[in-house]
């Protein structure tokens, strides 16, 4: 196959990290881009216009995936069914992230999903690609909160309170027609220098049983020749960090979303690689309110950033309280270029829109990095796939999996047994660190229907 011949309809695309990410294999040429905000569409524009896309004649269309009829897509890119190579897609994932509410598909933004699956059920691609996050994995089609629980005296859950029960109902849609594989995956295995788990579905409609590329950053460790024979055998490279990320970076005019004089205030009493529990125990409960009580997930909560460690996830708003992004040795927040490079979006990439748009953008973004091993993958099985002439193999679809690839990642610890741990610059930080996790790659199924 030669370079640039798979072809790719984009949804949801953002700030395009997903889309530079599967352009840099050099393997894929987009031909369409579905957008609903206007800024996000001006910068993909913006940046056709400079030729830093692959496609000139790309489409963008800007409008809202529900009013956007598969017909008219097929007509404007003259495809006919069953043609388009990969449709790819991440879905708003707010409704089903841990760190939110939860609404689930009760939220409109939920069934956003559904259009996803709309495109894949009317275009027919070979393959898709569906990012989200992890906690889609375990959303339920009804959120119930949890004071009203049976383990809190509530009635026993219904069927679509199930955890688990949005993907469960998106397999049932799609069983006569694909096989689907989901990863749970983290970008910083693959040499992004951020920690940030995505769940990536890959499906395709010829039975074809899809491996995600192994780790190639980690602990060190002795690992295994893998599939791809770019690997060798031996130890993995390390983490990258957040001063790698950085490096040369030199801004005159930065574009910051910034933390206000009460916030600063707190940080600057915080010292780099810490967090709120450098704080005297009075000024934390001061500043934190009914958070301080709570039991967990408080580790972003005034936190400064050290250059010695991955970034943690390159949020939309880095100047909250409570996911905090400070910069190591100044008191503010990480500018949006600095955002970028985490993200490791080219430089003389351009973003439109009010400042709270263009950290949204790249926020929102599908780690460059990610795409590249995404699409790595895809333009192998696609590769394979041309060469067996489109073939299916004999005997029945191999039932779905859900397939762990060390997603989940601690570089460090905060607090233990009293005992705060700031990471300290330039020190071996041994008493801060975690033995690296037992469990590499997990393989489990659905239940059965």
């Amino acid at each position: 196959m030669s370079k640039q011949e798979f072809t790719v309809l984009s949804l949801f695309s953002g700030g395009m990290g997903l889309d530079i990410g599967l352009e840099k294999t050099g393997c894929f040429k987009l031909l369409a881009c579905v957008e609903k905000l206007p800024a996000f569409c001006d910068t993909i524009r913006r940046n056709q216009d400079a030729g830093r896309l692959g496609n000139r004649d790309l489409k963008v269309y800007q409008k809202d995936i529900a009013d956007l009829p598969t017909e008219q897509v097929v007509r404007d890119l003259g495809l006919g069914a069953g043609q388009l190579d990969l449709l790819v897609g991440g879905p708003p994932c707010q409704t089903f992230s841990t760190t939110g509410k939860r609404a689930s598909v009760q939220d409109p933004r939920g069934t956003l999903l559904w259009q996803f699956l709309r495109f894949v059920q009317e275009l027919q691609p070979k393959f898709f690609l569906m990012e989200n996050v992890r906690g889609l994995m375990s959303a339920a089609l009804r959120h119930r909160p949890i004071k009203d629980r049976p383990n809190k005296g509530g009635p026993p859950l219904e069927p679509d309170e199930e955890p688990g029960s949005v993907i469960n109902r998106f397999l049932l849609d799609l069983r006569h027609s694909y096989r689907i594989d989901c990863f749970e995956v983290n970008a910083e295995n693959y040499g992004a220098p951020q920690l940030r788990e995505r769940a990536l579905f890959i499906g395709n409609r010829f039975n074809r049983v899809v491996e995600f590329r192994e780790p190639t950053h980690g602990e060190r460790r002795q690992q295994e020749r893998t599939l791809f024979d770019d690997i060798e055998s031996g130890d993995l490279k390390p983490f990258r960090t957040l001063r790698e990320a950085l490096e040369g970076l030199v801004e005159t005019d930065p574009l910051i979303m910034d933390f206000s004089p009460r916030k600063k205030r707190y940080l600057s009493m915080v010292s780099e690689g810490s967090n709120w529990r450098s704080l005297p125990s009075e000024v934390a409960k001061e500043s934190m309110g009914k958070a301080y009580f709570a039991k967990g997930g408080r580790s972003g909560w005034w936190r400064r950033l050290t250059f010695d460690l991955p970034c943690p996830t390159i949020v939309t708003m880095p100047n909250h309280a409570g996911t905090a992004l400070c910069h190591p040795t100044e008191t503010r927040a990480l500018t949006l270029r600095e955002c970028a490079r985490v993200q490791e979006f080219p430089d003389e990439w351009e973003f439109s829109g009010t400042t709270q748009q263009q950290y949204a953008q790249v926020g929102n973004a599908v780690p460059i990095r990610l795409g590249e091993v995404c699409g790595g993958v895809l333009a192998q099985e696609l590769a394979a796939l041309y060469r067996s002439g489109l073939t299916k193999p004999d005997g029945d679809r191999p039932p779905y999996r859900i397939v762990y690839v060390k997603s989940h990642i601690r570089t460090r610890q905060w607090y233990k047994a009293g005992e705060t741990f700031v990471w300290q610059h330039g020190e071996d930080n041994g008493h801060a660190k975690y033995r690296p996790a037992k469990t590499e790659r997990k393989v489990r199924l659905p239940p059965k229907e």
